[in-house]
C-alpha cells in the first residue's frame, strides 16, 4: 500500500504527505491525531467530492449527460442553398418531361442535397450540380435525335395520304435546336405540340382506314352469301382509296356512311331468308344423322349480331360458318366482279 497523502479535516482536500498547510482553506494538519491515507499502488487521482466512503464498494464511474444538440443558426440562407435549389427543381422538371420520350436523367441524392445546402464551402457541391446538368443534356439531346427519326417516319405516312406536316418538321427542328443550346424546357414544349398534333392527325387517318376495310369487307362477305351487294367490292375498295390518298377523309367518310346505309337495307330484305333457308339446310343433315348443333349456335349467334345493329360483325360469322360446313345447295356466291349494266 502506497501512502497518498491525508485528508484536511476541515474542507476534506486530498494533500500530499507531509504537508502543513492545507492549500484550500489554510488549515495546520502536522497535529498528531491525523493518519495518513493509505491506497494501494496504482490508484487513479480523483477529486475529494468524487472519492468513496470508507467501507463503501467502489460503484462505476458515472457517464456524463448528452450535450445538449446545437440551436440551428438564425442567419440569412447562403445565396448558394436558393441557387441549388433552383437549379435542382430544373433538374426534376426536365426528368419529369423527358419520361415520354424513355430516358431516365441523374439526380443528385437527398442526403447530398442537405449537406451542399448546409456547406459552408459550396463551390464544389456547385460543380457537381453543373456535371449533372452537363450529363442530363447529353442524355436529353440524344432522345430528341432518336424521336426526331421516329417522328419522320410517320409524317412519312402521313404525307403519303396527302396530310399536310409541313409546321411539324419545323417544330421539330426547333426542338433540336432548343434542346443543343440548354434550352430543355422549350424543347419538351416543343416535343408535346408535335406529338399531340401527330397522334390526332394519325388517329383521324387510321379510323378512316378501318372504316373503309369494313365497308368493302361486308360487301365482300354479301357476295360470298349469295346476297347482291349495292356495289362492286373491288371497285369501291378502288375508289375510296383513291379518296383516302387524297387526303379527303370528310367525304370519304360521307361515301362510306352511304355505301353502308345501302349495304344494310338490302341485308335485312336478303339476310332473313338466307338464315332460315340455312336452318333448314342444317335440320335436313341432322334427320341424316350429321351433328349440326355447333353449326345451329353459330347461325344463331350470326343473325343476333345482325338484328343488334352489327352487320359486319354478323355477316362475318356467317360467312365463317359457310366456310367450315359449306355453302346453301342451289345458292352460289355472286361473283366478285359484275357486269357494267348490272353494276349501274
Amino acid at each position: 500500500m502506497a501512502d497518498i497523502g491525508v485528508v484536511c479535516p476541515k474542507c476534506g482536500t486530498l494533500v500530499p504527505p507531509e504537508t502543513v498547510l492545507c492549500p484550500e482553506c489554510h488549515t495546520i494538519l502536522d497535529e498528531p491525531e491525523l493518519a495518513p491515507v493509505t491506497s494501494p499502488d496504482v490508484t487513479p487521482s480523483l477529486p475529494p467530492e468524487e472519492l468513496p466512503p470508507a467501507g463503501a464498494e467502489a460503484t462505476p464511474r458515472r457517464t456524463p449527460p448528452p450535450r445538449p444538440a446545437r440551436a440551428p443558426t438564425t442567419g440569412k440562407p447562403s445565396p448558394f442553398a436558393s441557387e441549388l435549389g433552383r437549379r435542382l427543381a430544373r433538374l426534376n422538371q426536365w426528368s419529369d418531361g423527358v419520361r415520354a420520350l424513355g430516358v431516365e436523367l441523374p439526380r443528385l441524392p437527398g442526403w447530398a442535397q442537405e449537406i451542399a445546402r448546409e456547406s459552408s464551402n459550396p463551390e464544389p457541391w456547385a460543380e457537381v450540380v453543373r456535371g449533372i446538368e452537363r450529363i442530363a443534356q447529353k442524355r436529353v439531346v440524344a432522345a430528341f435525335e432518336e424521336w426526331e427519326k421516329r417522328t419522320k417516319v410517320r409524317l412519312t405516312r402521313l404525307e403519303a395520304y396527302s396530310v399536310d406536316s409541313r409546321l411539324e418538321r419545323d417544330q421539330i427542328e426547333d426542338a433540336l435546336l432548343s434542346a443543343r443550346s440548354g434550352d430543355i424546357a422549350q424543347a419538351l414544349s416543343a416535343f408535346q405540340q408535335v406529338d399531340r398534333v401527330v397522334s390526332l392527325k394519325e388517329r383521324h387517318l387510321d379510323q378512316a382506314r378501318e372504316e373503309l376495310e369494313r365497308v368493302v369487307a361486308l360487301l365482300k362477305d354479301m357476295s360470298a352469301l349469295g346476297i347482291d351487294p349495292p356495289q362492286d367490292a373491288t371497285e369501291v375498295a378502288d375508289d375510296l382509296e383513291s379518296e383516302l390518298r387524297a387526303g379527303k377523309l370528310a367525304p370519304l367518310k360521307q361515301q362510306i356512311r352511304a355505301i353502308r346505309l345501302q349495304a344494310v337495307t338490302r341485308l335485312k330484305a336478303g339476310l332473313p331468308q338466307y338464315i332460315s333457308e340455312y336452318g333448314d339446310y342444317l335440320l335436313s343433315e341432322r334427320t341424316h344423322g350429321i351433328a349440326t348443333e355447333l353449326e345451329g349456335i353459330e347461325l344463331a349467334r350470326g343473325a343476333r349480331e345482325f338484328f343488334r345493329g352489327r352487320p359486319e360483325d354478323g355477316v362475318r360469322r356467317l360467312r365463317a360458318l359457310q366456310q367450315r360446313h359449306g355453302m346453301l345447295p342451289n345458292r352460289p356466291a355472286r361473283a366478285a366482279a359484275r357486269p357494267t349494266a348490272l353494276r349501274d
